[in-house]
Protein backbone atom coordinates (compact mmCIF):
# COMPACT_ATOMS: atom_id res chain seq x y z
CA UNK A 1 0.00 0.00 0.00
CA UNK A 2 1.38 3.39 -1.03
CA UNK A 3 1.48 6.18 1.54
CA UNK A 4 -0.45 9.36 1.00
CA UNK A 5 1.17 12.75 0.60
CA UNK A 6 0.82 14.90 3.73
CA UNK A 7 0.45 18.67 3.36
CA UNK A 8 1.28 20.91 6.33
CA UNK A 9 -0.36 24.30 5.94
CA UNK A 10 -1.07 27.47 7.92
CA UNK A 11 -4.82 27.37 8.54
CA UNK A 12 -4.59 30.77 10.25
CA UNK A 13 -3.53 32.50 7.04
CA UNK A 14 -6.54 33.53 4.92
CA UNK A 15 -4.59 33.24 1.66
CA UNK A 16 -3.16 29.82 2.55
CA UNK A 17 -6.55 28.54 3.71
CA UNK A 18 -8.23 29.66 0.52
CA UNK A 19 -5.63 27.93 -1.64
CA UNK A 20 -5.75 24.72 0.42
CA UNK A 21 -9.57 24.64 0.31
CA UNK A 22 -9.32 24.85 -3.47
CA UNK A 23 -6.90 21.92 -3.55
CA UNK A 24 -9.04 19.93 -1.09
CA UNK A 25 -12.07 20.50 -3.28
CA UNK A 26 -10.43 18.86 -6.27
CA UNK A 27 -8.88 16.03 -4.25
CA UNK A 28 -11.94 13.83 -4.80
CA UNK A 29 -9.93 10.61 -4.40
CA UNK A 30 -8.54 11.86 -1.08
CA UNK A 31 -4.98 11.18 -2.16
CA UNK A 32 -3.63 13.84 0.21
CA UNK A 33 -3.76 14.18 4.01
CA UNK A 34 -4.21 17.82 5.03
CA UNK A 35 -2.68 18.96 8.35
CA UNK A 36 -3.41 22.46 9.64
CA UNK A 37 -0.32 23.25 11.68
CA UNK A 38 -2.14 25.90 13.68
CA UNK A 39 -4.49 23.26 15.12
CA UNK A 40 -2.14 20.25 14.93
CA UNK A 41 1.34 21.65 15.69
CA UNK A 42 2.58 18.42 17.27
CA UNK A 43 2.24 16.60 13.94
CA UNK A 44 5.37 18.41 12.78
CA UNK A 45 7.55 16.95 15.55
CA UNK A 46 7.02 13.45 14.16
CA UNK A 47 8.97 14.58 11.11
CA UNK A 48 11.61 16.75 12.77
CA UNK A 49 10.10 20.05 11.60
CA UNK A 50 9.72 22.97 13.98
CA UNK A 51 6.50 24.95 14.06
CA UNK A 52 8.41 28.15 13.25
CA UNK A 53 10.07 26.59 10.19
CA UNK A 54 6.75 25.23 8.94
CA UNK A 55 5.26 28.69 9.28
CA UNK A 56 8.12 30.14 7.23
CA UNK A 57 8.04 27.66 4.34
CA UNK A 58 5.42 25.30 2.90
CA UNK A 59 6.11 21.64 3.78
CA UNK A 60 4.87 18.47 2.13
CA UNK A 61 5.77 14.91 3.11
CA UNK A 62 5.83 13.01 -0.17
CA UNK A 63 4.22 9.62 -0.56
CA UNK A 64 7.70 8.09 -0.60
CA UNK A 65 8.52 9.64 2.80
CA UNK A 66 10.68 12.59 1.69
CA UNK A 67 10.02 16.01 3.22
CA UNK A 68 9.82 18.65 0.51
CA UNK A 69 9.70 22.40 1.05
CA UNK A 70 8.87 25.52 -0.90
CA UNK A 71 8.38 25.22 -4.65
CA UNK A 72 9.45 21.57 -4.60
CA UNK A 73 6.60 20.90 -2.15
CA UNK A 74 4.09 22.62 -4.43
CA UNK A 75 5.30 20.69 -7.48
CA UNK A 76 4.91 17.41 -5.60
CA UNK A 77 1.43 18.40 -4.42
CA UNK A 78 0.36 19.43 -7.92
CA UNK A 79 1.41 16.02 -9.24
CA UNK A 80 -1.04 14.41 -6.80
CA UNK A 81 -4.05 16.47 -7.87
CA UNK A 82 -6.30 16.33 -10.91
CA UNK A 83 -6.16 19.48 -13.04
CA UNK A 84 -2.67 20.26 -11.65
CA UNK A 85 -0.78 17.10 -12.61
CA UNK A 86 0.11 18.58 -15.98
CA UNK A 87 1.53 21.69 -14.29
CA UNK A 88 3.68 19.64 -11.92
CA UNK A 89 5.03 17.56 -14.78
CA UNK A 90 5.74 20.59 -16.98
CA UNK A 91 7.58 22.37 -14.17
CA UNK A 92 9.63 19.23 -13.48
CA UNK A 93 10.33 18.43 -17.13
CA UNK A 94 11.41 21.99 -17.93
CA UNK A 95 13.41 22.15 -14.68
CA UNK A 96 11.65 25.30 -13.56
CA UNK A 97 11.54 24.42 -9.86
CA UNK A 98 14.69 26.45 -8.96
CA UNK A 99 13.23 29.54 -10.61
CA UNK A 100 9.90 29.02 -8.85
CA UNK A 101 11.77 28.52 -5.59
CA UNK A 102 13.38 31.95 -5.85
CA UNK A 103 10.01 33.61 -6.46
CA UNK A 104 8.33 31.53 -3.75
CA UNK A 105 10.97 32.45 -1.15
CA UNK A 106 10.39 36.15 -1.76
CA UNK A 107 6.65 35.60 -1.24
CA UNK A 108 7.16 33.31 1.78
CA UNK A 109 9.44 35.78 3.56
CA UNK A 110 6.90 38.59 3.15
CA UNK A 111 4.00 36.35 4.18
CA UNK A 112 5.85 35.24 7.31
CA UNK A 113 6.78 38.80 8.27
CA UNK A 114 3.16 39.94 7.90
CA UNK A 115 1.89 36.87 9.76
CA UNK A 116 4.25 37.57 12.65
CA UNK A 117 3.08 41.18 12.86
CA UNK A 118 -0.54 40.03 13.06
CA UNK A 119 -0.03 37.30 15.68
Amino acid sequence: MMRKTIVFYDGGCPLCSKEIKHYQGIDKQQSVIWKDITTEPLELKKYGVTYERAMQVFHVLSNDGVMKTGAEAFVHLWKQLPYYRWLGHIVSTLRLTPLLQKAYMIFAKRRYQKRCQCS
